[in-house]
């Protein structure tokens, strides 16, 4: 039972959130979720997976962060794709490109809330409930429980382009809940695009459902808003030979705290969760939290974080990788580091294995520390500037995270943008 002050503050935040209203199925999964929320109460930073990071920003009842203005063209805009756009957390329909694509069938959630009969009553809050043991995620129960708004997505067939969700900050008050559900068919190909701060605070979930030998591309940044404070969760279910490969690039903000849970249900299945970030600033601070279940035979996981952090930021990583007793011929990889650029920043990492097959290749990695002072003098020595040079050695330093896209186009736009950051932050 969770003690006082948890409890407390979890009705606080469900009292601060309308119920939503829908029809049968969404209702008993959002009252499911109440309940399951009220139970585990909210975070607190004496919780085991929450030591590294103060959640209050994140489970104070209200919330204010100034709105950012934006000079730099947005993310993805020379990639042709279907764009859903979101203002505070809500979809705004008359921005938006229609809901047609060859192959999708798309619906925004308070619509699919409304119907009777709908598919997505066999993932809503299903994924989240099952990735809630043995880590408990309180915050993804509370978006399960409140959040009106986002999109349930069927994709039967590889469309022509991907699709992108733009998330813009618009009000220095607006407190925003998206949840997302995505549901890929056999041998389909996919790439979902997300990018933008979301709100003042932004909660959101997306849980998603690969079948047989599908594979979905996922690709995010999260804006520029120094103020912002955000938690996300990717909910995933990988089936026999399917694919998922997800990279978040990550600058600024006060509190960024991105979750990750996978459970690999059939063989052969592959999945990488990769993330670059960059901060600079003692208000920065940024966690990576990632939970990998292996219960398939032959399946491969990757974990690669890398963190870049100057006048007094600090970093988190928090990566497990459970292999199951059948699941033998595992390959888990999980690497994170950190680089600090002066003595004030930290990266606190918790990396584990728990593993109970006796035929897998598994491995962790974790290690933080200043800029090779050998390999910048090897370049001060060439007639490169000190900072130019450490910028060099930065971007080379966060290049592996981003090797793990495989659209070089889309690393490409992540390389230049970091490279936009390093020379505003010179």
């Amino acid at each position: 039972m969770a003690i006082p002050q948890k409890t407390s503050a979890a009705h606080d935040l469900l009292a601060a959130y309308p119920k939503p209203q829908g029809a049968g199925w969404i209702k008993a999964a959002r009252t499911a979720a109440d309940q399951r929320f009220a139970e585990m109460g909210a975070p607190i930073k004496r919780d085991e997976y929450w030591k590294f990071t103060d959640p209050t920003a994140l489970t104070a009842p209200t919330t204010k962060a100034a709105v950012f203005d934006n000079d730099e063209a947005p993310m993805f805009h020379d990639i042709e794709r279907l764009k859903l756009y979101f203002n505070d957390g809500v979809f705004d329909p008359e921005a938006s490109d229609a809901l047609e694509l060859d192959g999708i069938t798309i619906e925004p959630l308070s619509e699919a809330a409304q119907k009777d009969i709908h598919w997505a009553k066999e993932l809503y809050g299903v994924l989240e409930a099952q990735g809630q043991n043995p880590v408990p995620r309180p915050l993804a129960a509370l978006n399960t429980a409140r959040a009106q708004n986002g999109f349930v997505i069927h994709i039967t067939k590889s469309p022509s382009k991907p699709i992108w969700m733009k998330y813009a900050h618009l009000s220095e008050t607006s407190d925003a809940l998206v949840h997302h559900v995505i549901k890929v068919d056999a041998g389909v190909e996919t790439t979902i695009l997300e990018s933008g701060a979301g709100a003042a605070r932004f909660n959101s979930v997306m849980e998603f459902d690969l079948a047989d030998n599908a594979t979905l591309h996922h690709i995010r940044t999260q804006g520029r808003d120094h103020e912002r404070k955000t938690v996300t969760h990717l909910f995933g279910r990988l089936a026999k030979e399917s694919i998922f490969r997800s990279f978040t690039m990550t600058v600024n903000g006060v509190l960024t705290r991105n979750e990750a849970v996978l459970d690999f249900t059939g063989d052969d299945a592959k999945a990488t969760v990769a993330g670059a970030s960059a901060g600079d600033g003692k208000n920065f601070h940024h966690d990576d939290t990632v939970f990998v279940t292996h219960d398939a035979v032959n399946c491969e996981s990757r974990q690669v974080f890398k963190k870049v952090l100057r006048n007094g930021a600090t970093g988190v990583f928090q990566g497990k990788i459970l292999v199951q007793p059948d699941a033998q011929k595992t390959d888990g990889y999980q690497i994170s580091q950190g680089l600090l650029l002066d003595e004030d920043s930290q990266f606190l990492a918790k990396p584990e294995l728990e593993i109970y097959a006796d035929d897998v290749a598994c491995s962790h990695g974790s290690t933080c520390g200043a800029i090779d002072e050998t390999a910048l003098y090897y370049l001060r020595a060439r007639g490169i500037l000190l900072v130019e040079a450490q910028n060099m050695m930065m971007l080379a330093f966060l290049n592996e995270a981003i090797d793990e896209i495989e659209d070089e186009d889309l690393a490409e736009e992540m390389r230049t943008r970091l490279q936009a950051w390093s020379n505003r932050h010179s």
